[in-house]
């Protein structure tokens, strides 16, 4: 007779240890025995997923540590490291890290080789092993302030060149063709947001940040403010990754402005294909095609209908 099971009945529980990547001499793993505890242990497939792209590494090299590393306990991969995957945790404001940064697991991941803080320089600061809000804040805004405090200056070209070469990396280097979308999407803000900006399109304060995707690869996101041009230049770093393709961008209205077609003109091998706001000239150009396409749609009972047709435009000077 087969027994049921009930809520004190003993159960086939996986006792293995899970084994993670090394922390210099250190072992990681868990083993659900309770001790020093976190929630947070997906911290550790984070850091090695980082390990296997260099991003902490490689945005490293975009900054200019002027601190006297005499008295320095956090370098810059670690508090890059301790901040990038606080916000992939959830963890989107730096107060958040008031608590974090006594989580040794978490320093774990940004590689400390001391993740319970023992042996901080200073003595008041033993028993913490990673950096507060207030240093965090002082890496984020280096180069917007001038003191003593601001140490840590970036540079953003090489930043945006770093992480358009990381996004790249997704694509086949043999690749003959690829199709650049861009596209911009308004996000409403509901406060006084830094940098909010009217924007008449939404009616509405918002933000309007840049989108670029290649096949299903997210290239690019860029957070801006609603009142910038919705075009980033990103053919060098497909170029250079992918020299034989041909490049095709592609983009709504948002981007049918001169500067950015003057610039898709310029450049060798590169096509485009850009939206234009409706007007009466063009409404009047499209005349027949419209009504072409009014008839295929009553007699095909399609849900939509494409119709195809060119012309010469331009716009007075």
């Amino acid at each position: 007779m087969k027994t049921p099971l009930t809520a004190s009945s003993a159960t086939d529980c996986n006792d293995q240890l899970l084994m993670f990547q090394d922390l210099g001499r250190r072992k990681v793993l868990a083993d659900f025995s309770g001790g020093t505890l976190s929630s947070d242990g997906g911290v550790l497939l984070l850091r090695q997923v980082d390990a296997n792209l260099g991003m902490t590494q490689s945005l490293a090299q975009c900054f200019y540590d002027h601190r006297n590393q005499v008295f320095v306990d956090h370098s810059v991969a670690e508090l890059l490291a301790q901040r990038i995957y606080g916000l992939a945790l959830g963890y989107e404001d730096l107060n958040d890290h008031e608590r974090l940064r006594l989580d040794p697991l978490v320093a774990t991941a940004c590689n400390k080789v001391d993740p319970l803080g023992e042996q901080r320089f200073n003595p008041a600061h033993r028993g913490v092993a990673l950096a507060g809000a207030s240093t965090l804040n002082r890496l984020e805004l280096s180069n917007d302030k001038a003191t003593r405090a601001h140490k840590l200056q970036h540079d953003p070209a090489k930043i945006a060149a770093c992480l358009l070469q990381m996004g790249a990396r997704c694509l086949p280097k043999g690749a003959r063709e690829l199709v650049v979308d861009l596209d911009a999407m308004g996000h409403r803000l509901h406060g006084m947001q830094e940098g909010r900006h009217f924007n008449a399109y939404y009616d509405d304060y918002c933000y309007l940040p840049l989108y670029a995707f290649v096949g299903d690869f997210p290239l690019w996101a860029q957070l801006r403010t609603a009142q910038h041009e919705a075009a980033h230049e990103i053919v060098a770093a497909l170029r250079k990754r992918c020299p034989k393709a041909r490049i095709i961008v592609r983009g709504d209205s948002g981007f049918g402005r001169e500067e950015i077609m003057a610039w898709c003109e310029s450049q060798w091998e590169l096509y485009y294909c850009l939206g234009l706001a409706k007007n009466s000239v063009l409404i009047e150009k499209l005349g027949p095609a419209l009504a072409q396409a009014r008839a295929r749609h009553c007699l095909s009972g399609a849900a939509s209908t494409r119709q195809f047709t060119q012309f010469m435009y331009r716009t007075h000077n």
